[in-house]
């Protein structure tokens, strides 16, 4: 019955996987279709949807900003972490991440309309970048998924360096866009939290048929992610 219940459980998450990618395959293309548009205008929807700090007309531009840039270089530096990022949030849920990707760019997007200097306009999807960054390292965590939280710390050790660009310094760089992004992604891991209830765990500790450790083990959360993956 273990085994059924885990190649179901590692059905459902290749499933979700595969609509991810093709969401964020997507995603992708909008807002590469969108960028088409916007050089064939000479750049004036950048301009004319930009988020401007302090300027009320501009709060609805919170929504369309992160799919505008202000050139091919631009778009072309946001488009790998966009994908990768926007696939390893998407991968458990597709409806969480709509979700999430909502919530970070009204964070990212009121934190440059708020703190941004006066008349300044921003557009790109570096906030949704650094929004996913967060929401992937941390999201292990308050899920309690273990696989999860490795992929987590591995994303996380390997991508540091991005957090340089949170902080004032680099010229041309909505450094308050990241780090705006940044914590829409760690507030959206809590808010879009797995809260189902861990299931009880019976009295017996004598070792199951499959060779993964009994409920109540320590390493037995552990075994069953791996079963998921078909690890084990």
């Amino acid at each position: 019955m273990s085994k059924r219940v885990a190649a179901i459980d590692a059905e459902a998450m290749v499933a979700e996987a595969r609509k991810a990618f093709f969401v964020m395959f997507g995603f992708l293309a909008v807002v590469w279709a969108v960028q088409l548009a916007n050089w064939g205008s000479d750049y004036r929807f950048a301009r004319d949807f930009a988020v401007i700090a302090g300027r009320t007309g501009s709060l609805p531009d919170i929504l369309t900003a992160p799919f505008l840039h202000l050139s091919w270089e631009h778009i072309e530096s946001n488009s790998g972490p966009l994908f990768v990022f926007g696939f390893l949030a998407a991968y458990r849920g597709v409806a969480r991440f709509f979700g999430l990707t909502a919530l970070v760019a009204v964070v990212s997007g009121l934190t440059i309309w708020m703190f941004e200097g006066d008349g300044i306009g921003t557009v790109g999807a570096s906030g949704l970048v650094f929004g996913y960054f967060g929401y992937v390292v941390v999201r292990g965590f308050f899920d309690r998924h273990l696989i999860d939280s490795l992929v987590g710390i591995v994303m996380g050790a390997s991508y540091a360096y991005t957090l340089t660009l949170t902080v004032p310094g680099t010229p041309g760089i909505s450094w308050l866009g990241h780090l705006g992004g940044l914590v829409g992604g760690v507030i959206g891991a809590w808010v879009f939290r797995d809260r189902r209830a861990p299931a009880a765990a019976p009295a017996a500790t004598s070792a199951v048929p499959d060779g993964s450790s009994p409920a109540g083990h320590p390493r037995a959360d552990l075994h069953k992610e791996l079963r998921d993956l078909g690890l084990l």
